[in-house]
């Protein structure tokens, strides 16, 4: 019982904190535009993002772009702030400075920040096939019908076992892994560009917070889309209506019957929710850092 109190007290337990409520700002602030991305990825023609959002909410009314949110957003809290916690401590080990008061060296970052999301990729993986399958129901490209997130993760299990939940976990280690690298290393080197010596005084304004969140968001998203637009179609598949065999498969499928572009389809809308999302995760892990320090 004695344990939470000291550990949110804790300098480890504050950065948990503020990583959970940086992910949930983040999920309510950028979902709609998810599930539109999702849809444009896999979907068999170019329909553009405006044009699948007139669909979705004439046919089903605004409240389906967030079908599917409670997934992630029950997870995100846990695992936003492990992953802030894990990049913590790590970007600090991976760091050649001894001195305390001294920001993780660049490397350090990029390091801690590669480490961190593969190791998040063991509890994201579940809970993104979750919500891609709810986020395609009525589109056709998904067997379930009118279904939560509960129900459709029960149905997984019993029909698939524990490969189905885990349906997609590679390619999503590939894609996290070296993308959380590069988007904590962006933020850094963003923020400290914008804000001089804001690393070590952490005296940088929220418009730098923002900017320098949403750059970090859209450079790694950029960098690691095509495997996204992979992952997205190896997890919206069932073990009744599998389509590709793994992730080499699916890739010489989707450019042999679409072209190059489908490993582009939905960027526009992804680079725009990133900017949104990560603006809104940065600015409120930093302000509730500040505010639990400051007590």
């Amino acid at each position: 019982m004695e344990f939470w109190p000291e550990f949110l007290a804790s300098s480890t337990g504050k950065e948990f904190v503020a990583g959970g409520l940086g992910g949930t700002a983040g999920i309510i602030s950028g979902y709609p535009l998810d599930t539109l991305r999702v849809m444009q990825q896999n979907s068999f023609n170019t329909a553009s993002a405006f044009t699948i959002l007139r669909n979705v909410v004439a046919n089903e009314g605004p409240t389906a772009l967030y079908r599917g949110m409670a997934a992630p957003l029950a997870s995100v809290t846990f695992q936003n702030a492990m992953v802030f916690q894990i990049y913590a401590i790590l970007s600090r080990a991976f760091s050649s400075s001894d001195l305390v008061n001294d920001p993780p060296s660049y490397k350090g970052v990029a390091l801690g920040g590669f480490c961190s999301g593969a190791i998040q990729s063991m509890l994201l993986s579940p809970v993104e096939l979750v919500k891609i399958r709810v986020q395609l129901q009525n589109t056709g490209k998904s067997t379930e019908t009118k279904k939560g997130p509960m129900r459709v993760a029960k149905n997984i299990w019993k029909m698939e076992g524990l490969g189905g939940i885990y349906r997609g976990l590679g390619i999503t280690m590939l894609r996290d892994a070296p993308a959380h690298g590069l988007y904590f290393w962006t933020y850094e080197y963003a923020r400290e560009k914008l804000h001089p010596g804001c690393r070590r005084s952490g005296e940088e304004s929220l418009n730098t917070m923002l900017v320098s969140g949403g750059l970090a968001g859209v450079m790694s998203w950029v960098f690691s889309y095509p495997l996204d637009v992979i992952k997205t179609r190896l997890q919206a598949q069932t073990a009744c209506s599998e389509k590709y065999r793994g992730i080499l498969d699916c890739l010489r499928k989707s450019v042999r019957e679409e072209g190059y572009e489908v490993l582009w389809r939905g960027l526009g809308t992804a680079v725009a929710r990133a900017f949104v999302v990560n603006g809104a995760i940065f600015s409120a892990y930093e302000i509730t850092l500040r505010c639990l320090f400051d007590k």
